[in-house]
């Protein structure tokens, strides 16, 4: 499951620490791929961080970050990004499936994270070369602590559905299948494989009759 991703890698140490932006230095960078940031859009980018329960973050930071993201050797999108994106293809499909009912707790986080995904107003332009995804992957990033759990239950829902599809001989979704049936079927799979467990260690035959059988 892409939430259980055991190993993100990180983005950037420049993104690590707001410690940044309290040097009492003005910021040197203000270009990203040779796009000039802007402060509006910057600012309501940080408003956003904020809403995420995340630090903001300066024009240096970003634009290093960019630099040191922008070194790929293959011209492909860096690894860091794209896993995150990733994330955010689950957060997508977690919300807009209208069988899922998602937990209280992570429907703001998820939907701050997809209006700025799909949205028009971004502080890095996709179009710029490999890092134009960047502001994305941090605002994932900055969400992911409030998502992983639920994204996590909603893909083990997607594969107990997919199962109970099989079953039923009929194709996902030609059946009701909420959230409350997949906790159903969650409890018996743990209890079937609790069952397995205890009969691979035990045997049936009771310990006595191991003395009956004897090889001449």
């Amino acid at each position: 499951m892409y939430a259980q991703i055991a190993t993100l890698q990180p983005l950037s140490a420049a993104l690590q620490s707001p410690a940044w932006t309290s040097l009492n230095r003005p910021a040197r960078r203000h270009f990203v791929g040779g796009f000039l940031l802007e402060a509006e859009a910057l600012a309501h980018f940080n408003q956003l961080l904020v809403r995420l329960h995340h630090f903001p973050l300066d024009c240096d930071q970003l634009a290093t970050a960019s630099r040191e993201l922008g070194r790929s050797v293959d011209g492909q999108r860096p690894a860091s990004i794209e896993q995150r994106l990733q994330l955010a293809s689950a957060v997508d499909r977690m919300i807009t499936d209208a069988t899922w009912q998602p937990a209280s707790e992570a429907v703001e986080p998820a939907r701050v994270v997809m209006d700025y995904v799909h949205g028009d107003h971004d502080l890095i332009p996709d179009s710029v070369p490999l890092v134009g995804r960047l502001d994305d992957a941090i605002l994932i990033d900055a969400a992911w602590p409030q998502l992983a759990g639920e994204v996590d239950c909603y893909l083990d829902y997607c594969r107990v559905r997919a199962i109970e599809a099989e079953l039923r001989g009929c194709a996902v979704g030609g059946f009701a299948f909420t959230r409350e049936d997949w906790q159903q079927a969650r409890r018996a799979e743990a209890g079937l494989i609790a069952h397995c467990r205890r009969v691979g260690e035990d045997s049936y035959l009771p310990s006595p009759a191991a003395a009956c059988f004897r090889v001449y």
